[in-house]
C-alpha cells in the first residue's frame, strides 16, 4: 500500500461542508477535524483508573508536537485537559494555534498550566452549564457542533486537532467529525479493565453507525514496541 505523510497545511482542504448524520439534510460548516490517540494492545487509551500520559515512549511524544504544528487550533476534553496538566502549544510556531476546551460544566482551576504558559487565545466551549467567566478566556455557551462551526464561520479555522478525550472523539465521531485519525499503536502495554477508555469512550458506548477510514501512513518501530499509524476518512 501506498503512504503519505500524515499531516500537513497543505493537505488541509477549506472547511468542511458536511451532513452531521446519514438521515440528517442540514449540513453544517466545520474545519476539517483530525484526532490523534496512544492506544495500548488491548484497545485502551487508558486506564480504569484515568493514568495520565507519558507511558508512550519520546518518539510518540514528539510526533505529538508534530501534529500541532499544522494545525490553526488544538481541542480537547476538560478532563483530558486536567489529567495530562496540558498546556496546549505548539514549539517552533511564531503564530500559536488557538486553544479550545470542551466540558459540560465550564468550571476550570485558575492555578492550571494552560493559563501559566503563553500560547494560543483560550476557547472555552460550555455544553451543558453557565461556565465561568474567566481572564484570557471566550467563553462559548453553545453544543460542541454549534462551536465547530463557530470555529469556522467566526475565526476561520480550516484545520482544528483533537487530543482527546474518548467521550469528546465519540461526540465527533456521532456527527461524523473525524475526518483524520492518527495512532500510536502500543504494543508493550495492556491496560485492562471493563470500564477502561478506548478511543471512542467506555468500550460497550458503540457508535450508531460505521465510519470507513483507509491507511494513508504505516510507521512500525519494532526497537520502541510501537507503530505510528494514519488514516483519512473516505468520503
Amino acid at each position: 500500500m501506498k503512504t503519505a505523510p500524515p499531516f500537513g497545511k497543505d493537505m488541509i482542504p477549506k472547511p468542511l461542508e458536511v451532513s452531521t448524520k446519514s438521515h440528517d439534510h442540514h449540513a453544517m460548516q466545520r474545519p476539517w477535524i483530525s484526532v490523534n490517540f496512544a492506544i495500548s494492545a488491548d484497545g485502551k487509551i487508558t486506564s480504569a483508573q484515568r493514568c495520565a500520559s507519558g507511558w508512550t515512549s519520546p518518539a510518540d511524544h514528539q510526533r505529538l508536537l508534530d501534529l500541532r504544528k499544522g494545525a490553526d487550533a488544538l481541542m480537547v476534553g476538560k478532563g483530558t485537559l486536567l489529567a495530562d496538566r496540558m498546556t496546549l502549544t505548539a514549539p517552533g510556531r511564531s503564530v500559536q494555534p488557538l486553544r479550545c476546551i470542551v466540558s459540560k460544566s465550564g468550571r476550570l482551576p485558575k492555578d492550571h498550566p494552560l493559563f501559566q504558559k503563553p500560547g494560543g487565545d483560550i476557547h472555552l466551549c460550555v455544553t451543558e452549564g453557565m461556565g465561568e467567566e474567566m481572564p484570557g478566556v471566550t467563553l462559548h455557551r453553545m453544543t460542541l457542533k454549534k462551536f465547530l462551526e463557530s470555529l469556522a464561520e467566526n475565526f476561520s479555522i480550516r484545520h482544528l486537532h483533537c487530543e482527546g478525550g474518548g467521550e469528546l472523539v465519540h461526540a465527533l465521531a456521532e456527527m461524523g467529525a473525524v475526518d483524520e485519525f492518527h495512532a500510536t499503536l502500543a504494543g508493550h502495554t495492556l491496560f485492562g479493565g471493563r470500564n477502561a477508555v478506548t478511543a471512542t469512550g467506555i468500550p460497550a458506548a458503540f457508535l450508531s453507525q460505521s465510519l470507513v477510514y483507509e491507511l494513508t501512513h504505516f510507521e512500525p518501530l519494532a526497537e520502541l514496541g510501537e507503530c505510528f499509524v494514519s488514516y483519512r476518512r473516505k468520503i
